[in-house]
């Protein structure tokens, strides 16, 4: 007679075959106790002792076949329902038509799902990042997308001797993605291992005064914009509006004019054929046709593919404090061509910043005090969304490591963040050196500095995990230590890398050579706004706080997903209060202040976007900013009742915080945007009908537009 014995092996629905783990069937049996009896304590109980009976019957029923997986969820929900848990049995087989729904969405859509990535995540790989064949059709997994960016990256260790193999930068660089501790820009998750092989984000390009120095950067611009990369552009050299044009008598068109066809050469080109180009336009305070640029956006729909900053000076902030008259000079003839209020011009800055978000502001005095590398030149110019000061034809690549993912219990896990830090680093240059530039002159440019930029995000989901409430004094001390100690442990790591590569070429011209800082890097840190990245990686956007704890997402097929943030929902079952038509109620603002039933002690941690004042957005962003050397992009983020006041206050209080930019976005200034408050309509009953709701790639950052990298 044959004896029973526990199996040890168990088919996926894939056909791949794992270990058999008793552990997630008690973990699936308690999830469903809970979700019936709201008691974690029974729910252990009943977990701990069903699950001895779903593998013994399963010892016994399958002694001579495979064990496949939908026979172990068929046998909890006998073994459930002989034992008398009908209810419990219920949410059970429930919970497995909900995932079987998500694996069919997935299977209709063409996509195989290795990783257990929520729907969107799934959806936005596919059209971004997941490679496919000549007609169209999907090639790889999540999985194997990350395994190709470390093989790709990995190569680079071959060019140096070094204590790290290239099949250990590979093995490690996966594991951090693929547990979605670490993600590079969307140009490395896209081109790496694939024909276009361009893998940075962030350019600037100069614009001279000539039409070849125009269309010479119109045509540096296309070729940018198709390998996935985004642009940034001063347009100050330009002269301006009827001046003088030598060669033919007649008068100039101005900046303004030349902008607008670098936005419709924007819009005919998709980055890498997967998503729209982005700019960001730059004016000097000084120049004669800044009222027309600060001006530009209030015609809607006009220069929909940029970002636009005017470019202020110490000069000029000085003027408006002391309500004085400032020179605009040509830039064609280093003359005064006009001399107006200062005052006045930076009442039409906040005016129409409150009108429609633009322009932001970009401190250039700040911004070069700051230079790295002051004797290769001055930095004029930045990336579309303003993280990356950077010198003509230089590029940075960028990633960011999940804040959200580096706590043990309710500590952060310093150990841990030290470690990424430092692998973060060695990737970030190993893609300059393995990197195909689209410019020879940005090559050039790129591995003389080899500047990067490691950030984060998940900052307002590691406060939560702490218990630090968003925007509060503890929460900008605590910004302010947390940064300080990615940028001393990214200036190890280069400086070790420096030890093993060399310095960066340019190192005798910067800053570091009079303190014999030997680094390999001339910038290390950038707090980018990530976007889909952080969708991928399943955390909040960048540094920004949550933009709402229950919404409506409207994913990339047309579905309507209802979404809750899991560590909220994972509270709310824990303390008993969860239920769908108290989410359904928060889905209406995105806020659980004023919802009643939710403990203070929640309340206070969790902080929405709205909840927190524009001095708080603030607050942070200069915490951040005293210990990044590059910049930090963070949207203030206004409600619709803001005043101009409120925006002429946050733009003053950035200059005097040493920030080196600042962007403000007021709820509706835009026609369109990501994020709105209105009618919606679900796939699930709900109990009200005006739910927040959020486009496919929004991640939570301006609700003007999906951050691209």
């Amino acid at each position: 007679m044959k004896t029973s014995r526990i199996p040890d092996r168990v088919m996926k629905r894939d056909g791949a075959i794992v270990p058999f783990t008793p552990e997630k069937i008690q973990y699936a049996i308690y999830r469903a106790a809970f979700e019936v009896l709201q008691d974690s304590a029974q729910a252990g109980k009943i977990a701990k002792r069903l699950v001895d009976l779903v593998v013994q019957n399963l010892a016994e029923k399958f002694r001579d076949t495979p064990l496949h997986v939908e026979a172990i969820q068929d046998m909890v929900e006998t073994v459930l329902m002989n034992q008398g848990y009908g209810q419990i049995a219920k949410a059970y087989i429930l919970y497995r038509e909900r995932r079987s729904e998500i694996r069919l969405a997935k299977s209709v859509l063409g996509m195989k799902d290795d990783l257990k990535l929520p729907l969107n995540t799934m959806e936005v790989l596919k059209r971004r990042y997941l490679l496919k064949d000549d007609q169209r059709r999907i090639i790889e997994t999540p999985s194997m997308l990350f395994q190709r960016v470390a093989r790709y990256i990995a190569q680079a260790e071959r060019n140096f001797s070094s204590p790290v193999t290239p099949e250990q930068a590979e093995e490690k660089f996966y594991q951090m993605m693929r547990n979605l501790e670490f993600m590079p820009n969307s140009p490395t998750l896209m081109n790496a291992g694939a024909s276009l092989g361009q893998l940075s984000a962030c350019f600037v390009l100069p614009v001279e005064d000539s039409v070849d120095g125009i269309f010479g950067a119109l045509t540096s611009m296309a070729k940018i914009h198709q390998t996935g990369g985004g642009t940034g552009f001063n347009f100050s050299r330009l002269r301006p509006k009827k001046d003088l044009v030598a060669s033919t008598k007649g008068e100039a068109s101005g900046p303004v004019s030349f902008m607008a066809i670098f936005d419709r050469a924007t819009e005919v080109i998709v980055q890498g054929g997967r998503r729209r180009g982005a700019n960001m336009g730059i004016l000097r305070v000084d120049h004669p046709d800044i009222v027309e640029f600060i001006e530009a956006k209030i015609e809607k729909k006009r220069f929909s593919n940029f970002n636009l900053s005017v470019g202020i000076t110490d000069l000029f902030m000085k003027a408006v404090q002391d309500n004085r008259e400032f020179d605009l000079i040509n830039p064609r003839t280093q003359e005064r061509a006009n001399r107006v209020k200062a005052r006045m011009i930076f009442d039409l800055i906040v005016n129409a910043a409150w009108l429609t978000g633009d322009p932001g502001l970009i401190f250039l005095d700040e911004i070069n005090r700051k230079n790295p590398t002051p004797k290769v030149g001055l930095i004029e110019a930045t990336n579309p969304c303003g993280e990356l000061p950077l010198l003509p034809y230089e590029s940075c690549n960028l990633a960011s490591i999940n804040l959200g993912r580096m706590v043990k219990g309710k500590a952060v896990d310093w150990d841990k963040l030290k470690e990424y830090v430092h692998w973060g680093v060695r990737f970030l240059d190993d893609v300059i050196e393995v990197n195909k530039f689209p410019l020879p002159q940005i090559e050039d440019m790129t591995f003389a500095n080899r500047k990067i930029g490691l950030g984060v995000m998940g900052f307002a989901d590691l406060l939560i995990r702490l218990g630090i409430p968003y925007g509060s004094e503890p929460s900008t001390r605590f910004a302010q230590k947390l940064m300080s100690f990615i940028h001393r442990e990214s200036v190890k790591a280069s400086r070790a890398l420096a030890g093993e590569r060399g310095v960066f070429p340019n190192f005798p011209k910067s800053v570091y050579a009079s303190r014999n800082l030997r680094m390999r890097n001339a910038t290390v840190n950038t707090i980018a706004p990530t976007g889909t990245i952080s969708i991928i990686a399943g955390c909040s956007s960048g540094i920004e706080p949550l933009f709402a704890v229950s919404f409506i997402r409207n994913v990339l097929s047309g579905t309507r997903l209802f979404e809750v943030n899991a560590f909220f929902e994972e509270i709310a079952r824990s303390r008993g209060f969860y239920s769908k038509e108290l989410f359904a109620q928060i889905a209406q603002s995105g806020s659980v202040q004023k919802i009643q039933g939710i403990p203070p002690d929640i309340k206070k941690v969790f902080v929405t976007a709205f909840d927190v004042t524009p001095r708080q957005h603030l607050d942070i962003q200069a915490a951040f900013q005293k210990r990044t050397d590059n910049s930090v992009s963070k949207t203030i983020n206004l409600p619709r009742e803001s005043t101009v006041e409120d925006i002429r206050e946050i733009y003053w209080a950035a200059y005097q915080l040493k920030c080196k930019g600042i962007t403000v976005y007021r709820y509706g200034s835009k026609d369109e945007q990501v994020l709105s408050f209105g009618p919606g309509e679900s796939d699930r009953p709900l109990v009200h009908p005006d739910l927040l709701t959020v486009e496919s790639e929004y991640a939570g950052g301006c609700t003007a537009g999906a951050c691209l990298f």
